[in-house]
Protein backbone atom coordinates (compact mmCIF):
# COMPACT_ATOMS: atom_id res chain seq x y z
CA UNK A 1 0.00 0.00 0.00
CA UNK A 2 1.06 3.19 -1.37
CA UNK A 3 2.43 5.60 1.83
CA UNK A 4 -0.18 8.02 2.71
CA UNK A 5 2.11 10.83 4.26
CA UNK A 6 3.43 12.32 1.19
CA UNK A 7 6.98 13.45 0.33
CA UNK A 8 8.41 16.43 2.53
CA UNK A 9 6.34 15.54 5.76
CA UNK A 10 9.11 12.78 7.35
CA UNK A 11 12.06 14.87 5.63
CA UNK A 12 11.00 18.06 7.93
CA UNK A 13 11.54 15.94 10.86
CA UNK A 14 15.18 14.95 9.93
CA UNK A 15 15.59 18.94 10.03
CA UNK A 16 14.45 19.35 13.59
CA UNK A 17 15.10 18.85 17.17
CA UNK A 18 14.12 15.79 18.31
CA UNK A 19 10.47 15.95 19.96
CA UNK A 20 9.70 19.10 17.99
CA UNK A 21 6.54 19.17 16.13
CA UNK A 22 6.63 20.04 12.19
CA UNK A 23 3.68 21.75 10.51
CA UNK A 24 1.07 19.19 8.21
CA UNK A 25 -2.28 19.18 6.45
CA UNK A 26 -4.11 16.24 7.30
CA UNK A 27 -7.34 15.18 4.63
CA UNK A 28 -9.65 12.58 6.28
CA UNK A 29 -12.75 10.44 4.55
CA UNK A 30 -15.66 12.64 3.40
CA UNK A 31 -17.44 11.19 6.24
CA UNK A 32 -15.08 11.65 8.97
CA UNK A 33 -13.85 15.11 10.20
CA UNK A 34 -12.66 14.85 13.47
CA UNK A 35 -12.86 16.72 16.39
CA UNK A 36 -11.04 15.03 18.56
CA UNK A 37 -7.72 15.73 17.69
CA UNK A 38 -6.55 18.37 19.96
CA UNK A 39 -6.83 16.13 22.80
CA UNK A 40 -4.20 13.36 21.33
CA UNK A 41 -0.95 13.73 22.34
CA UNK A 42 1.64 14.44 19.87
CA UNK A 43 -1.35 16.32 17.49
CA UNK A 44 -2.04 20.06 18.00
CA UNK A 45 -4.56 21.66 15.57
CA UNK A 46 -4.08 24.96 13.84
CA UNK A 47 -7.36 24.97 11.83
CA UNK A 48 -10.23 22.67 12.12
CA UNK A 49 -11.47 23.40 7.93
CA UNK A 50 -15.28 23.32 7.79
CA UNK A 51 -15.59 22.94 4.05
CA UNK A 52 -13.65 20.20 3.29
CA UNK A 53 -12.48 17.31 5.37
CA UNK A 54 -9.23 18.59 6.46
CA UNK A 55 -7.32 19.96 9.70
CA UNK A 56 -3.88 21.70 9.81
CA UNK A 57 -2.23 20.85 12.51
CA UNK A 58 1.47 20.06 14.29
CA UNK A 59 2.58 16.69 14.62
CA UNK A 60 5.19 15.46 16.57
CA UNK A 61 6.82 11.89 15.33
CA UNK A 62 5.08 10.17 17.69
CA UNK A 63 1.88 12.18 16.66
CA UNK A 64 2.97 10.98 12.70
CA UNK A 65 3.01 7.21 13.70
CA UNK A 66 -0.75 7.31 15.31
CA UNK A 67 -1.72 9.10 12.10
CA UNK A 68 -0.72 6.70 10.49
CA UNK A 69 -2.31 4.17 11.82
CA UNK A 70 -5.89 6.16 11.89
CA UNK A 71 -8.05 4.03 9.20
CA UNK A 72 -9.39 7.78 8.48
CA UNK A 73 -6.59 9.38 7.35
CA UNK A 74 -6.28 9.89 3.59
CA UNK A 75 -3.59 11.94 3.19
CA UNK A 76 -0.83 13.85 5.31
CA UNK A 77 0.36 16.54 3.52
CA UNK A 78 3.38 19.06 4.57
CA UNK A 79 2.15 22.74 5.42
CA UNK A 80 4.57 24.42 2.82
CA UNK A 81 5.44 27.89 2.29
CA UNK A 82 3.59 30.44 0.44
CA UNK A 83 5.86 33.34 -1.11
CA UNK A 84 4.66 36.83 -2.87
CA UNK A 85 5.67 36.65 -6.56
CA UNK A 86 -6.23 50.29 -15.65
CA UNK A 87 -6.56 53.11 -17.36
CA UNK A 88 -6.15 51.53 -20.58
CA UNK A 89 -7.61 48.09 -19.40
CA UNK A 90 -10.90 49.32 -18.20
CA UNK A 91 -12.08 50.35 -21.69
CA UNK A 92 -10.15 47.90 -23.73
CA UNK A 93 -12.53 45.29 -22.16
CA UNK A 94 -15.66 47.67 -22.27
CA UNK A 95 -16.61 48.05 -18.21
CA UNK A 96 -17.53 51.76 -19.00
CA UNK A 97 -20.01 50.41 -21.18
CA UNK A 98 -21.20 47.87 -18.11
CA UNK A 99 -21.19 51.30 -16.24
CA UNK A 100 -23.29 52.86 -17.87
CA UNK A 101 -26.26 50.47 -17.94
CA UNK A 102 -25.81 48.35 -15.09
CA UNK A 103 -23.66 50.55 -12.68
CA UNK A 104 -20.59 49.62 -10.89
CA UNK A 105 -20.76 46.36 -8.53
CA UNK A 106 -22.53 48.87 -5.50
CA UNK A 107 -22.94 46.34 -2.38
CA UNK A 108 -21.42 43.33 -4.41
CA UNK A 109 -19.34 41.46 -1.40
CA UNK A 110 -15.56 40.79 -3.05
CA UNK A 111 -13.19 39.06 -1.02
CA UNK A 112 -8.99 40.00 -1.24
CA UNK A 113 -7.26 37.07 -0.27
CA UNK A 114 -3.67 38.36 0.01
CA UNK A 115 -1.20 40.39 1.86
CA UNK A 116 -3.75 42.62 3.33
CA UNK A 117 -5.03 46.02 2.20
CA UNK A 118 -4.52 49.54 3.56
CA UNK A 119 -7.98 50.42 4.47
CA UNK A 120 -6.86 54.09 4.64
CA UNK A 121 -6.19 54.46 0.66
CA UNK A 122 -8.22 57.33 -0.49
CA UNK A 123 -9.51 54.75 -3.62
CA UNK A 124 -10.99 52.39 -0.69
CA UNK A 125 -11.61 54.15 2.21
CA UNK A 126 -15.03 53.26 3.62
CA UNK A 127 -15.61 50.16 1.64
CA UNK A 128 -13.97 47.71 3.69
CA UNK A 129 -15.86 45.75 5.69
CA UNK A 130 -14.46 43.42 7.38
CA UNK A 131 -10.42 42.09 7.41
CA UNK A 132 -8.93 39.43 9.36
CA UNK A 133 -5.41 38.83 9.83
CA UNK A 134 -4.46 35.01 9.46
CA UNK A 135 -0.49 35.00 9.06
CA UNK A 136 -0.19 38.24 11.85
CA UNK A 137 -2.50 39.65 13.94
CA UNK A 138 -3.91 42.35 11.96
CA UNK A 139 -4.58 42.63 8.06
CA UNK A 140 -2.80 45.47 7.45
CA UNK A 141 -0.65 45.81 4.61
CA UNK A 142 2.79 46.40 4.87
CA UNK A 143 3.75 44.85 1.30
CA UNK A 144 1.45 46.41 -1.34
CA UNK A 145 0.41 43.60 -3.31
CA UNK A 146 -3.29 43.25 -2.11
CA UNK A 147 -3.73 46.76 -1.96
CA UNK A 148 -3.15 46.88 -5.58
CA UNK A 149 -5.60 43.64 -6.47
CA UNK A 150 -7.92 45.34 -4.39
CA UNK A 151 -7.63 48.60 -6.34
CA UNK A 152 -8.00 46.96 -9.73
CA UNK A 153 -11.14 45.65 -8.11
CA UNK A 154 -12.81 48.21 -6.46
CA UNK A 155 -10.47 51.39 -6.79
CA UNK A 156 -12.86 54.62 -7.18
CA UNK A 157 -10.22 56.66 -8.50
CA UNK A 158 -10.35 59.43 -6.00
CA UNK A 159 -6.87 60.42 -5.70
CA UNK A 160 -5.93 60.40 -9.52
CA UNK A 161 -9.58 62.31 -10.21
CA UNK A 162 -10.98 59.61 -11.74
CA UNK A 163 -8.49 57.91 -13.63
CA UNK A 164 -7.19 55.03 -12.09
CA UNK A 165 -10.58 53.26 -11.62
CA UNK A 166 -11.19 49.74 -10.89
CA UNK A 167 -13.56 47.31 -12.28
CA UNK A 168 -16.32 47.48 -9.69
CA UNK A 169 -15.99 51.10 -7.86
CA UNK A 170 -18.51 50.52 -5.55
CA UNK A 171 -18.07 46.89 -4.63
CA UNK A 172 -17.94 46.28 -0.73
CA UNK A 173 -14.20 44.48 -0.02
CA UNK A 174 -13.13 42.16 2.57
CA UNK A 175 -9.32 41.47 3.11
CA UNK A 176 -8.27 37.94 4.86
CA UNK A 177 -4.03 38.53 5.22
CA UNK A 178 -2.76 35.42 4.13
CA UNK A 179 0.74 36.31 4.09
CA UNK A 180 3.09 37.96 6.15
CA UNK A 181 4.79 41.30 5.02
CA UNK A 182 8.20 39.70 3.66
CA UNK A 183 5.45 38.06 1.15
CA UNK A 184 5.54 34.56 3.05
CA UNK A 185 2.96 32.51 4.73
CA UNK A 186 1.78 29.08 4.34
CA UNK A 187 -1.04 26.66 2.35
CA UNK A 188 -2.54 26.61 5.88
CA UNK A 189 -3.17 30.33 6.46
CA UNK A 190 -4.78 30.91 2.52
CA UNK A 191 -7.04 28.14 3.05
CA UNK A 192 -8.36 29.35 6.37
CA UNK A 193 -8.41 32.48 4.65
CA UNK A 194 -10.73 31.70 1.77
CA UNK A 195 -13.18 29.61 4.86
CA UNK A 196 -13.47 33.07 6.62
CA UNK A 197 -14.28 34.42 3.33
CA UNK A 198 -17.14 31.97 2.73
CA UNK A 199 -18.27 32.58 6.06
CA UNK A 200 -18.29 36.31 6.09
CA UNK A 201 -20.87 36.19 2.87
CA UNK A 202 -18.67 36.77 0.02
CA UNK A 203 -19.81 36.91 -3.57
CA UNK A 204 -16.34 36.64 -5.07
CA UNK A 205 -13.19 35.82 -3.92
CA UNK A 206 -10.28 36.98 -5.44
CA UNK A 207 -6.54 34.70 -5.17
CA UNK A 208 -3.62 36.40 -6.88
CA UNK A 209 -1.39 33.58 -5.98
CA UNK A 210 -0.26 30.11 -7.12
CA UNK A 211 2.39 27.38 -7.61
CA UNK A 212 4.72 27.18 -10.83
CA UNK A 213 4.83 23.19 -10.35
CA UNK A 214 1.47 21.54 -12.47
CA UNK A 215 -0.61 20.01 -10.15
CA UNK A 216 -4.04 17.77 -10.86
CA UNK A 217 -6.35 20.04 -8.14
CA UNK A 218 -6.47 17.34 -5.42
CA UNK A 219 -4.35 19.57 -3.19
CA UNK A 220 -6.20 20.70 -0.35
CA UNK A 221 -5.91 24.19 -1.46
CA UNK A 222 -7.75 23.47 -4.85
CA UNK A 223 -10.27 21.79 -2.73
CA UNK A 224 -10.93 24.48 -0.63
CA UNK A 225 -11.20 26.79 -3.23
CA UNK A 226 -13.88 23.94 -4.91
CA UNK A 227 -15.97 23.69 -1.97
CA UNK A 228 -16.35 27.57 -2.21
CA UNK A 229 -17.65 27.58 -5.39
CA UNK A 230 -20.04 24.73 -4.44
CA UNK A 231 -21.13 27.17 -1.71
CA UNK A 232 -22.12 29.59 -3.90
CA UNK A 233 -18.89 32.09 -4.60
CA UNK A 234 -17.17 33.11 -7.76
CA UNK A 235 -13.47 32.47 -6.91
CA UNK A 236 -11.04 33.27 -9.47
CA UNK A 237 -7.03 32.00 -9.61
CA UNK A 238 -4.18 33.57 -11.27
CA UNK A 239 -3.03 31.09 -13.91
CA UNK A 240 0.36 31.90 -12.76
CA UNK A 241 3.33 33.58 -13.77
CA UNK A 242 5.83 30.51 -14.90
CA UNK A 243 4.86 30.65 -18.83
CA UNK A 244 5.27 30.32 -21.98
CA UNK A 245 6.15 26.70 -21.23
CA UNK A 246 2.94 24.29 -21.44
CA UNK A 247 1.95 22.25 -18.37
CA UNK A 248 2.97 25.39 -15.66
CA UNK A 249 -0.47 25.87 -14.38
CA UNK A 250 0.07 24.97 -10.34
CA UNK A 251 -2.06 25.09 -7.48
CA UNK A 252 -5.09 26.32 -6.68
CA UNK A 253 -5.65 27.47 -10.59
CA UNK A 254 -5.58 24.16 -11.31
CA UNK A 255 -9.19 23.57 -9.05
CA UNK A 256 -11.74 22.27 -11.29
CA UNK A 257 -14.46 24.60 -10.58
CA UNK A 258 -12.52 27.84 -10.22
CA UNK A 259 -12.01 30.68 -13.15
CA UNK A 260 -8.38 30.49 -13.76
CA UNK A 261 -7.21 33.49 -15.03
CA UNK A 262 -4.49 34.32 -17.50
CA UNK A 263 -2.96 37.53 -18.64
CA UNK A 264 -2.61 39.49 -21.79
CA UNK A 265 -1.59 42.78 -23.46
CA UNK A 266 -3.57 45.75 -23.87
CA UNK A 267 -2.81 44.64 -27.86
CA UNK A 268 -4.78 41.36 -26.88
CA UNK A 269 -1.35 39.08 -27.00
CA UNK A 270 -0.84 36.86 -24.08
CA UNK A 271 2.01 37.71 -21.69
CA UNK A 272 4.75 35.63 -22.10
CA UNK A 273 4.92 35.12 -18.10
CA UNK A 274 1.80 33.53 -18.83
CA UNK A 275 1.14 30.12 -17.15
CA UNK A 276 -0.22 27.42 -19.92
CA UNK A 277 -1.88 24.10 -19.51
CA UNK A 278 -2.75 21.79 -19.20
CA UNK A 279 -3.01 20.58 -16.00
CA UNK A 280 -1.30 17.76 -15.00
CA UNK A 281 -4.26 15.94 -15.10
CA UNK A 282 -4.69 16.66 -18.63
CA UNK A 283 -7.45 19.23 -18.47
CA UNK A 284 -7.24 22.70 -20.34
CA UNK A 285 -6.40 25.85 -18.64
CA UNK A 286 -6.42 28.99 -18.10
CA UNK A 287 -10.59 29.42 -18.21
CA UNK A 288 -9.97 32.97 -19.55
CA UNK A 289 -7.70 35.73 -20.15
CA UNK A 290 -7.39 39.21 -18.70
CA UNK A 291 -5.43 41.80 -18.86
CA UNK A 292 -2.34 42.24 -16.90
CA UNK A 293 0.51 44.05 -18.43
CA UNK A 294 1.51 47.24 -16.85
CA UNK A 295 -1.91 47.92 -14.82
CA UNK A 296 -1.92 51.32 -12.65
CA UNK A 297 -3.64 50.71 -9.38
CA UNK A 298 -3.51 51.85 -5.44
CA UNK A 299 -0.37 51.58 -3.73
CA UNK A 300 -0.41 50.89 -0.26
CA UNK A 301 0.77 53.53 2.12
CA UNK A 302 4.45 53.41 2.57
CA UNK A 303 5.02 50.22 0.26
CA UNK A 304 6.97 49.88 -3.05
CA UNK A 305 5.78 46.55 -4.62
CA UNK A 306 5.83 47.19 -8.22
CA UNK A 307 6.95 50.99 -10.03
CA UNK A 308 5.43 53.56 -8.21
CA UNK A 309 3.58 56.35 -9.83
CA UNK A 310 2.96 58.81 -7.48
CA UNK A 311 2.28 58.14 -3.41
CA UNK A 312 -1.13 56.21 -4.31
CA UNK A 313 0.22 54.37 -6.99
CA UNK A 314 1.62 51.88 -8.66
CA UNK A 315 2.18 49.96 -11.81
CA UNK A 316 2.82 46.25 -12.14
CA UNK A 317 2.32 43.37 -13.97
CA UNK A 318 1.09 39.54 -13.87
CA UNK A 319 -1.74 37.14 -13.67
CA UNK A 320 -1.75 39.10 -9.90
CA UNK A 321 -3.60 41.81 -12.05
CA UNK A 322 -5.53 39.82 -14.59
CA UNK A 323 -7.02 38.07 -11.72
CA UNK A 324 -8.82 40.54 -9.62
CA UNK A 325 -9.76 42.38 -13.43
CA UNK A 326 -12.09 39.12 -13.56
CA UNK A 327 -13.62 39.87 -9.92
CA UNK A 328 -14.49 43.10 -10.22
CA UNK A 329 -16.04 41.88 -14.01
CA UNK A 330 -17.99 38.96 -12.02
CA UNK A 331 -19.22 41.37 -9.67
CA UNK A 332 -20.35 43.88 -11.91
CA UNK A 333 -22.58 40.72 -13.33
CA UNK A 334 -23.56 39.98 -10.11
CA UNK A 335 -24.66 43.48 -9.83
CA UNK A 336 -27.21 43.20 -12.26
CA UNK A 337 -28.30 39.67 -12.06
CA UNK A 338 -27.66 38.62 -8.31
CA UNK A 339 -28.83 34.77 -9.09
CA UNK A 340 -26.28 33.95 -11.46
CA UNK A 341 -24.34 31.03 -9.98
CA UNK A 342 -20.23 31.01 -10.44
CA UNK A 343 -20.55 28.39 -12.86
CA UNK A 344 -23.27 31.12 -15.12
CA UNK A 345 -20.39 33.68 -14.24
CA UNK A 346 -17.49 31.46 -15.37
CA UNK A 347 -19.63 30.31 -19.12
CA UNK A 348 -20.84 33.77 -19.50
CA UNK A 349 -16.99 35.02 -19.33
CA UNK A 350 -16.32 32.15 -21.63
CA UNK A 351 -19.42 32.84 -24.39
CA UNK A 352 -17.84 36.35 -24.13
CA UNK A 353 -14.55 35.97 -24.61
CA UNK A 354 -12.49 37.22 -27.65
CA UNK A 355 -10.78 34.34 -29.23
CA UNK A 356 -7.62 35.53 -29.93
CA UNK A 357 -6.93 32.45 -32.21
CA UNK A 358 -4.33 30.87 -29.80
CA UNK A 359 -4.30 27.60 -28.52
CA UNK A 360 -6.50 26.62 -25.49
CA UNK A 361 -4.24 26.11 -23.22
CA UNK A 362 -2.49 29.40 -23.34
CA UNK A 363 -5.66 31.86 -23.83
CA UNK A 364 -8.78 29.85 -22.28
CA UNK A 365 -11.65 30.96 -24.22
CA UNK A 366 -9.49 34.04 -24.82
CA UNK A 367 -9.88 37.75 -23.14
CA UNK A 368 -13.15 38.21 -21.98
CA UNK A 369 -15.42 41.51 -23.51
CA UNK A 370 -17.37 42.62 -19.69
CA UNK A 371 -20.01 44.49 -21.57
CA UNK A 372 -20.57 41.25 -24.09
CA UNK A 373 -20.92 39.14 -20.67
CA UNK A 374 -23.09 41.18 -19.57
CA UNK A 375 -25.59 40.96 -22.46
CA UNK A 376 -25.26 37.80 -23.26
CA UNK A 377 -27.93 35.37 -22.46
CA UNK A 378 -26.42 32.85 -19.70
CA UNK A 379 -25.04 29.75 -21.75
CA UNK A 380 -25.68 26.08 -20.43
CA UNK A 381 -22.49 25.53 -18.74
CA UNK A 382 -19.94 23.09 -20.66
CA UNK A 383 -19.94 19.64 -18.68
CA UNK A 384 -19.02 19.30 -15.23
CA UNK A 385 -15.77 17.53 -14.82
CA UNK A 386 -16.29 14.11 -12.87
CA UNK A 387 -15.22 14.47 -9.67
CA UNK A 388 -12.06 13.18 -8.40
CA UNK A 389 -12.82 10.15 -5.73
CA UNK A 390 -10.77 10.18 -2.43
CA UNK A 391 -7.54 8.05 -2.88
CA UNK A 392 -7.32 5.57 -0.55
CA UNK A 393 -4.26 6.60 0.13
CA UNK A 394 -3.88 8.98 -2.60
CA UNK A 395 -2.23 6.91 -6.01
CA UNK A 396 -0.28 9.93 -7.88
CA UNK A 397 -0.20 12.62 -5.27
CA UNK A 398 2.89 11.16 -3.54
CA UNK A 399 5.41 11.45 -6.59
CA UNK A 400 4.31 14.86 -6.54
CA UNK A 401 7.44 17.75 -6.10
CA UNK A 402 7.86 19.20 -2.35
CA UNK A 403 7.77 22.35 -4.08
CA UNK A 404 4.39 22.11 -5.99
CA UNK A 405 2.52 23.97 -2.74
CA UNK A 406 5.42 26.33 -2.07
CA UNK A 407 2.93 29.19 -3.62
CA UNK A 408 4.01 32.57 -4.39
CA UNK A 409 1.94 35.75 -5.20
CA UNK A 410 1.90 35.33 -9.14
Amino acid sequence: MADKVLPGVREEFATRAAGEAVPVIVKYRQVQVPERRAVVAGLADRYVYKNVPAVAMRVTAAGLSRLEEDPDVIAVWPDLPVHTMLDVSVPHIRVPEVWAESGRGAGVRVAVVDTGVDPNHPDLAGRIVATKGFASSSAADGNGHGTHVAGIIAGNGTASEGRYVGMASEALIYAAKVLRDDGSGSMSDVMAGVEWAVDQGAQVINLSLGSDEASDGTDPLSEMCDAAVAAGVVVCVAAGNAGPGAGTVGSPASARQVITVGATTDDDRIASFSSRGPTKDGRTKPDVCFPGVDIVACRASGTRMGTPVGEHYTQASGTSMATPHAAGVAALLLEANPSLTPAEVKARFQAAAVDLGLDANAQGAGRVDAYAALKAETPPPGPTPPPTPPPTPPSGCVTLPLQLLGLRLT
